[in-house]
């Protein structure tokens, strides 16, 4: 291990495990084969992957030292703006954990209860959301999104309709135009009100018989509700087209809000945000698709069906289905610690998260709208958006803002997104957060905000404490360094 000294002391650089290894070091003992041994022919034999040879103690160091300098929801507060990076009760894992041992290919017979567990599942999120029905299928919310603008253009074509647009907000998610080509369609940018919101003057301007929907984040990414929506769903249907609604923020609606009832034809909702299941990273993650009863016919299949004499079994009668997204059934534990999530919480608990969740994003709002430019100063829903415009005239951006919050123990918020406004630091504290952690959050801001009014070096310089300082983002993205 080489070791180079950096400004808070000795830091220890952590070799590859290929680095590490050596010939002939393993970490697990075959079990002694109780079958004769049988030579592979030739023709099925390939290069071996290419794996380190190391023993078990190098491997548990090596991830242990991993994890210990990584940082997540259980070592503090992460204020990841439109990610909902909220604790996750550990209750929720050992649920989870009691269905890990299921095998994907059982018969039903054998997994009634995982079955009956995903046919009451859809049926929460369908009361949760006001819609009809729900696929568990999509292991993403991008793929969500994929799935219901699937639905849409399966159901136009059974109509004999042949659309070719969708519209897309400015502040809708960064994945909606590219969910919208991948199905075929052409994203229309539709710009947003003076007051951050849709309005219906500016859909009905564009909304044609080429277009087949609206793609509406709500509350948006400026963390504002889209009160003018019931309206804008009236326009968009009287031309024949769906609303399709971007759950990826809807823990700030929680048995308060009914999407369907706003209007909404179709959406998606990430688990692994509102519903409290481990994310980030890369996943897992899961975006089950809701629709209204005109769409069901086109969701994915296989569908968990109730039997008249009650057991639970698996469809793929539905002709008119979009077909499989992939080949099992969405990334199960996710769905498990959903499920868990919810029973445990009840309709008047949940509706609590969305309360807190609100309260606590329109407190660090208040607190440091007096340091930060606030764009839209008028009550935010689950998360706010702040800029750098005070700290400009200073030479200190966005980013330096982000980069000196790490030094004082906390993950950055999102920078720089929804485009839609210069210099955007969004920041979405949860309702698993404290009054006690958010103010120390607040102070830390307010004193990066005062140097870099009095010491803007410092703030250029951020971060000074964790192990990596400023990466040239550009060649890591241009020129990645994929293998050691």
């Amino acid at each position: 291990m080489s070791e180079t000294v950096g400004t808070t002391g000795l830091v220890f650089e952590e070799p590859l495990l290929w680095e590490r290894g050596r010939p002939g070091r393993v970490g697990f003992s075959q079990p002694r084969r109780d079958v004769d041994p049988a030579p592979i022919p030739e023709e099925l034999v390939g290069d071996l992957p290419d794996l380190p040879e190391v023993g078990e103690v190098d491997l548990v160091r090596h991830f242990t030292r991993l994890s210990q300098w990584n940082f997540g929801v259980d070592s503090g507060t992460y204020p990841l703006g439109s990610c909902t990076m909220k604790y996750n009760p550990k209750v929720n894992d050992r649920v989870a954990a009691g269905f890990s041992a299921l095998h994907p290919l059982l018969p039903e017979p054998l997994c009634q209860g995982p079955l009956r567990l995903m046919y009451e599942l859809e049926r929460l999120l369908a009361e949760i959301t006001g819609m009809d029905a729900v696929s568990l299928q999509p292991a993403s919310g991008a793929q969500g999104e994929l799935t219901g603008l699937l639905l849409v253009r399966a159901w136009l074509r059974s109509r004999g309709e042949d659309r070719s647009k969708i519209l897309v907000p400015d502040t809708a998610h960064g994945t909606n135009p590219a969910s919208a080509a991948l199905c075929g369609f052409r994203p229309v940018a539709v710009a947003s009100g003076d007051r951050g919101v849709l309005t219906a003057e500016a859909v009905a301007a564009i909304m044609d018989e080429d277009t087949a929907g609206l793609m509406v984040t709500n509350p948006n990414t400026l963390g504002l509700f889209e009160e003018a929506l019931p309206e804008i769903a009236r326009i968009v249907h009287a031309r024949g087209g769906q609303v399709y609604c971007d759950g990826a923020n809807l823990n700030a609606l929680l048995g308060v809000v009914r999407m369907g009832e706003l209007g909404v034809d179709v959406m998606h909702v990430n688990l692994h945000k509102t519903f409290s299941s481990p994310h980030g990273g890369g996943g897992p993650g899961a975006g089950p698709v809701c629709v209204r009863s005109h769409l069901e016919p086109f969701l994915p299949v296989p569908r968990v069906e109730r039997s008249p004499d009650g057991a639970f079994r698996w469809s793929s009668d539905r002709p008119r289905s979009v077909g499989r997204l992939h080949a099992f059934h969405g990334n199960f534990a996710v769905l498990v610690r959903a499920y868990a999530y919810i029973r445990s919480l009840g309709p008047r608990d949940l509706k609590r998260v969305s309360q807190l969740a609100v309260l606590n994003a329109n407190y660090v709002k208040e607190r440091l709208k007096d340091v930060l430019h606030l764009p839209y100063d008028r009550p935010c829903m689950h998360e706010c958006v702040f800029t750098d415009e005070r700290q400009r005239r200073h030479k200190v951006t966005t980013l330096d803002l982000a980069k000196r919050l790490m030094d004082y123990g906390f993950h950055p918020p999102t920078v720089y997104f929804p485009l839609v406004v210069q210099g955007a630091l969004m920041v979405e504290p949860t309702e698993t957060e404290s009054k006690d952690d958010l103010d120390r959050f607040i102070a830390a801001v307010r004193a990066i905000a005062a140097e870099a009014e009095t010491r803007p070096e410092t703030v250029r310089g951020a971060p000074t404490r964790p192990k990596r300082r400023r990466l040239d983002e550009t060649r890591a993205a241009r020129q990645p360094r994929l293998t050691g």
